[in-house]
């Protein structure tokens, strides 16, 4: 009898941080489509606001930020389709969002987008590796 009471402790709250790691991807997934919609629609102020402060560091205008952009991230910055795949958290302020894209030319890639969440909560990118899909092992 002992053990009954932490096992039925820990059944009722395992559901709850599923729940919570999942509000969180929700959220973390929200502002990659958030700065991609801003992308496409040519709102380069919109699309900075999802980068996260070390990326704003890096890059401290927006006309910095989108010429970075726009040299070496087109299947992210004018994509044809995407879609979300695999997330983890690696811990409780990082969110890894794998992101299946096609690029303006036609080509598949994978984006890996690892998203900090602020002190207001929010979630912002502060890293994105690319690769075209012929470089992954599918």
């Amino acid at each position: 009898m002992k053990n009954f009471l932490p096992t039925i402790t820990l059944t009722l709250l395992a559901p709850v941080f599923a729940f919570a790691g999942e509000a969180e991807i929700r959220a973390a997934q929200s502002s990659i489509r958030n700065q991609i919609e801003a992308f496409r629609a040519g709102d380069d102020a919109r699309a900075y606001t999802y980068a996260a402060p070390n990326i704003r560091e890096l890059f401290p205008t927006v006309d910095r930020f989108m010429e970075m952009v726009t040299r070496g991230y087109q299947p992210v910055y004018r994509p044809r389709s995407f879609t979300f795949g695999k997330a983890i958290e690696p811990d409780v302020t990082t969110v890894v969002q794998r992101v299946l894209t096609t690029g303006p030319n036609g080509k598949s890639h994978e984006a890996v987008y690892t998203l900090k969440r602020q002190p207001d909560g929010t979630y912002r990118i502060s890293a994105v590796s690319l690769r075209e899909a012929a470089d992954l092992a599918i």
